[in-house]
């Protein structure tokens, strides 16, 4: 007999066993989304590769590059993508919106004088009026550089870094605008990443101060091939994601640091959802999950969102090959140098777009994660004493409590417990296992998991 199994507890969970209430939790995950399926397969390579083709076209996208010249420069990607957008829009029946959202960059490190820096930013409002202001952002940056990361006139097509994750925001958009969400989507395009992240830092902050609830964001950055200079993978891409967020005070460290949760901030949970509904909608892909924010040297338009305190992952290639990122376009002893057009694998953006496009319509679709969860810590037990605020959607079927072994990298188990606010798990210490809360609403949609906090009573 399993240590973890009391005999008193020996019948009620057999009954349990035999009523499927008690399975693993790969086993439990929502029920399949035939419209989800449906426009997986819709995402087009074809058009991809012209997006990416047209954005590397420009010449250079470089922030201090001309913004008035038709042809060349970031003022002429900016006005494409905003035409691009506003097709796409034309679909929606009016509920997608686009806008040029500018500003002025101050001088910095790598601004020598004031600068205009304008995202690109399509709106998909939510439908349902409990969820429309939860909004989901997806991201890549338009603007480009090569060696010198102040020459604003060299050639620096950019098609890896970053048309490929521009393409992916585009080409979301233009098969899910046609669709309706509970919750809001965002797609993006910014500028002033390789400057210092400024495009998304300054959409991340006008979100906070105007209280955007921001429940994930994805930004897409280099993820136009399967090649590097180590290897090959076609067949997945790098989900970053941190453990400890960014915004932890001092107070929540002194907690964490007491009973765990270093894998387990909302960034990594929104991470385990990617990686999950990719597992279940796009099997022929991994989204391979890292646990560390960003690659060393580098960091992306996801830092400026946890520093909000917002959930916030990276997607990146497996295998990079840094001759063709950063680099003026040359050959140099017979090697090709430079962010060409003729790297990018249009395959491969298009089954990285799918793994987006797949999480952001799961989590637009399903439930916001239970507010409040708590481990409650009144008394000295060997069960688990669980509590969470009711969800405000209409939809709601009930809530699920998942665990899993401490060491354990992805929830192992699932429990429905019925449309409770508090349940407890008899016979499993919560010492020896980590637990989670998720929402479920009449269509099987599960929310992404909640991780409890110590609650003394």
């Amino acid at each position: 007999m399993s240590p973890l199994v009391r005999k008193s507890a020996l019948p009620f969970l057999a009954a349990v066993l035999l009523a499927g209430v008690l399975t693993p939790a790969a086993e439990a995950r929502a029920p399949r989304d035939r419209e989800i399926d449906r426009m997986v397969q819709q995402v087009d390579a074809r058009n991809i590769g012209r997006i990416i083709a047209k954005l590397a076209s420009f010449g250079t996208r470089h922030t201090l590059s001309s913004q008035d010249d038709p042809v060349r420069g970031i003022g002429a990607a900016r006005d494409w993508i905003y035409d691009e957008y506003t097709r796409i829009a034309a679909t929606s029946g009016g509920r997608m919106t686009v806008e040029k959202q500018s500003f002025v960059q101050p001088v910095s490190p790598r601004i020598p004088a004031p600068t205009v820096i304008t995202n690109v930013v399509a709106t998909l409002r939510g439908t349902q009026d409990a969820s429309a202001g939860r909004t989901y952002v997806v991201s890549g940056h338009y603007d480009s550089r090569c060696t010198d990361v102040m020459n604003a006139t060299c050639d620096a097509p950019g098609a890896n870094d970053d048309a490929s994750g521009v393409a992916v925001a585009i080409e979301a958009a233009r098969v899910m605008a046609t669709r309706a969400f509970d919750a809001t989507l965002v797609f993006m395009a910014v500028a002033g990443e390789e400057q210092g992240l400024y495009g998304s830092a300054h959409y991340a902050q006008q979100a906070k101060q105007n209280g955007v609830d921001v429940q994930g964001m994805f930004t897409n950055d280099i993820v136009g091939s399967a090649d590097g200079e180590n290897g090959r993978d076609a067949k997945a891409v790098r989900v970053f994601s941190e453990g400890v967020p960014t915004s932890e005070t001092p107070a929540q460290a002194a907690v964490r640091q007491s009973v765990g949760g270093e894998n387990d901030g909302v960034s990594r949970q929104l991470a385990r959802f990617v990686n999950d509904t990719a597992d279940q909608y796009v099997p022929w892909f991994d989204a391979r999950m890292y646990y560390r924010r960003d690659r060393y040297l580098r960091g992306g338009d996801q830092i400026p969102f946890l520093q909000q305190g917002y959930a916030a992952v990276r997607l990146t290639e497996v295998h990079e090959d840094y001759r063709h990122q950063h680099q003026d376009v040359r050959v140099e002893d017979g090697v090709q140098y430079g962010d060409l057009l003729r790297f990018v694998e249009n395959d491969y953006v298009a089954r990285v777009t799918q793994v987006n496009l797949a999480a952001l319509a799961a989590l637009a679709r399903a439930p916001r994660a239970p507010g409040r969860a708590a481990i409650v810590t009144a008394r000295l037990t060997n069960d688990t004493d669980l509590r969470w605020d009711a969800n405000p959607e209409p939809d709601i079927s009930g809530y699920e409590v998942v665990w899993r072994a401490t060491t354990e990298p992805q929830w192992t188990h699932s429990r429905s417990v019925g449309n409770v606010t508090s349940y407890t798990v008899e016979g499993l210490s919560k010492d020896n296992f980590q637990f989670g809360v998720r929402a479920v609403d009449e269509h099987g949609h599960r929310s992404p998991v909640a991780f409890p906090a110590p609650a003394s009573s």
